[in-house]
């Protein structure tokens, strides 16, 4: 993976493309001479496609690549609050995984249900297993459900996390629409890390963009089991005085230990609070493929990589992606980092599989867009190089940095980095 210069990052960042690879920098390949093997990617959203992308164009064909997804569709959880907000629909951010086979991905939509990591093989709720010669696995995270007393499978049935984009966001959207005026829609928040950390905020801000517009006597609570807004706190902050002043309240060292659905109410240390809407977000970890593979490391909820290939430190041959890694420092649970996650690990595989060594030095980057309104976007943006010293990436000094302000224009950068990233996963 190339180095990436301050300037040439914030450029980019700032024109939304903000992606550390884009399309067009990548030639069509040539027919393989020789097959080197395949890999099996599990899992086919920001890291899991991009990677069976990559790894088919950058090997020009040489490794076979099988893409085992159980979603007819790709629906984007970034951008997926604009839902809520009314500005967009799930059509919106909707797009297909036809166009990978054009690269020569062969794309199986099934469910994985097992790993066995000695036998090389992938088992599937409804097909064969798949045997492979190595595994990428992306598989996002869980929620930890039964970590809130009470929220059980009735409970789940009414209490919406909406936290992959789906039928869920749409079912939060009518539960919002359905509220009455003057009620109360509460958001829970577990303490960090938990992924998409922007991600609540950001539902905050479009709750109260809908009501400041069709339900002015409502109010959005927030309760959060962090010190204090884990990102952009400054931006978001001044948004919501700016913009939803009596419209969203901030509650900041509140966890939420139990919840009773019948009531519509959740239960603190110390209160307990009641909700028309309620949008509680359990604890997350590795998702189980994961755990029950065994590559949850250090005693955490989370994989521990090599952060040269992504390659898993419990289980070598298997690559774990975005959101289930066990984060570097200052290294966000996002879309765009699985993205970039995938590209570093294609290049590692590439070289591995060719009995060469990986790039000694790779670098990644980050941008994480926020809509405060269905317009005014906020952001924040860093670059991570390896470290070798330390094992780990690190932030570029003088690279981290947020938006000196809301804006339109950075709407604009988010609606193109947006469809840049999709067209760079799937396209």
């Amino acid at each position: 993976m190339a180095r990436t210069s301050r300037r040439e990052f914030l450029k980019s960042s700032g024109a939304a493309a903000a992606l550390s690879f884009l399309p067009g920098c990548i030639t069509e390949p040539t027919p393989p001479r020789n097959a080197v093997g395949r890999v099996v990617v599990i899992g086919g959203g920001y890291g899991g496609a991009t990677a069976a992308k990559y790894l088919r164009m950058w090997s020009g064909g040489a490794i076979e690549i099988v893409l085992v997804e159980r979603e007819a569709e790709f629906v984007s959880c970034p951008v997926s609050n604009l839902v809520l907000g009314g500005s967009r629909t799930l059509a919106d951010i909707t797009r297909s995984y036809a166009k990978l086979g054009d690269y020569g991905v062969r794309v199986i939509r099934d469910e994985a249900t097992r790993i066995d990591p000695e036998g090389k093989k992938v088992s599937l709720k409804r097909g064969a297993d798949l045997p492979y010669d190595r595994l990428v696995l992306s598989p996002a995270v869980d929620l930890m459900f039964g970590e809130i007393e009470g929220y059980d499978g009735d409970a789940r049935k009414t209490v919406l996390t909406a936290w992959r984009a789906g039928p869920e966001t749409a079912g939060l959207r009518r539960q919002l629409e359905t509220m009455r005026d003057g009620g109360v829609f509460v958001i829970t928040i577990p303490l960090a890390p938990f992924r998409c950390p922007p991600g609540p905020y950001e539902r905050a801000c479009q709750a109260a963009f809908y009501f400041k517009q069709a339900k002015p006597r409502s109010k959005v609570l927030v309760l959060d089991a962090n010190e204090d807004l884990v990102s952009k706190p400054t931006l978001f902050k001044v948004a919501w005085s700016d913009l939803y002043k009596g419209f969203i309240e901030y509650s900041n060292n509140t966890e939420v230990r139990r919840l009773d659905a019948r009531a519509m109410a959740v239960k603190t240390d110390f209160d307990t609070i009641k909700g028309d809407v309620l949008n509680v977000l359990p604890p997350m970890r590795a998702a189980d493929i994961a755990r029950n593979a065994g590559l949850m490391t250090g005693g955490t909820r989370w994989c521990g990589v090599d952060w040269l290939s992504m390659e898993s430190l419990a289980h070598k041959g298997i690559h774990v992606l975005g959101d289930a890694t066990l984060s570097a420092p200052a290294m966000p649970k996002s879309g765009h980092m699985a993205n970039n996650h995938a590209k570093l690990a294609a290049a590692a595989i590439i070289e591995l599989m060719n009995g060469r060594e990986p790039n000694p030095q790779p670098v990644v980057a980050n941008t994480c867009y926020s809509y405060v309104s269905d317009k005014e976007v906020i952001h924040v943006a860093s670059v991570h190089r390896y470290d070798p010293a330390q094992k780990t990436m690190v932030v570029v000094p003088g690279t981290a940095g947020v938006s000196a302000s809301r804006s339109e224009l950075e709407g604009a950068y988010a609606r193109a980095w947006a469809q840049n990233i999709w067209s760079d996963m799937l396209g």
